[in-house]
């Protein structure tokens, strides 16, 4: 079995990021594909306000449990990032968390748009999406080299032929939000050596589970490894 330490490696550059947001408290945040959530359920339980809204009925019934169960109260619409702007009202939250759903919107302009939207002034978008050069080198690894070839120069799109839809760079999503308003963003590496480490070192030394834990926090926010990453983190200020 894999360590707490191993698991929380694969998130806490998220987290580490989330919580400086929400250490103002109070805040109202709306999770965008929010699915079950994992996501909204540890941040209501921090005292904010949590709205999720995800297309699946199913995700937000298992939501609705998840969130009855930790005694947490959370606000659900069922809907996607296309229907965002007739669901919430404008100027409504101070923090919106996007995590792997850019790469499978049609058009990514008009989703950051409507995002900055229903952002109150000065108010933060948590954006996470797959990394381009990563999908690269897990494929060269594995043995995968006509896969990994294929991949050098498409990023994806959401066709159906890549499972996991887009794939982004650095600087082609920095792009894309200073081009919708949004000031110059935080970018933070995610997993930059988590999927490549083996499980059975880690499960074998001791402590290999928290020098996991810190060397990912240590290389997060450094440009020359975020081409090692599995996902980027943005935090981008309206």
């Amino acid at each position: 079995m894999v360590g707490p330490a191993s698991l929380l490696a694969r998130t806490a550059v998220v987290w580490d990021a989330l919580d400086e947001v929400l250490a103002a408290g109070g805040c109202d945040v709306l999770d965008i594909g929010g699915g079950t959530g994992v996501s909204a359920v540890r941040i209501a339980e921090q005292g904010h306000r949590v709205t999720v809204v995800d297309p699946s009925p199913d995700a937000l019934a298992a939501l609705g449990r998840r969130a009855a169960e930790a005694g947490a109260e959370i606000t659900s619409q069922q809907g996607d990032l296309a229907d965002l702007v007739d669901l919430v009202a404008a100027d409504s939250f101070d923090l919106v968390l996007c995590h792997g759903v850019l790469e499978v919107v049609d058009d990514i302009p008009a989703a950051l748009a409507a995002i900055g939207t229903v952002l109150r002034p000065g108010g933060a978008l948590s954006l996470l999406v797959a990394q381009q050069h990563a999908a690269v080198v897990s494929r060269a690894l594995a043995g995968h080299f006509g896969q990994a070839r294929e991949l050098l120069d498409d990023p994806g799109v959401p066709d159906g032929r890549h499972r996991s839809g887009r794939r982004f760079t650095v600087e082609g999503i920095t792009r894309l939000l200073l081009d919708a308003g949004y000031a110059a963003p935080q970018v933070h590496g995610v997993r930059v050596f988590t999927d490549l480490v083996p499980g059975s070192l880690l499960d074998a030394e001791a402590g290999a589970g928290q020098g996991l834990l810190d060397l990912e926090r240590a290389v997060a926010g450094r440009p020359e490894y975020q081409v090692l990453a599995a996902q980027l983190h943005l935090l981008a200020r309206r």
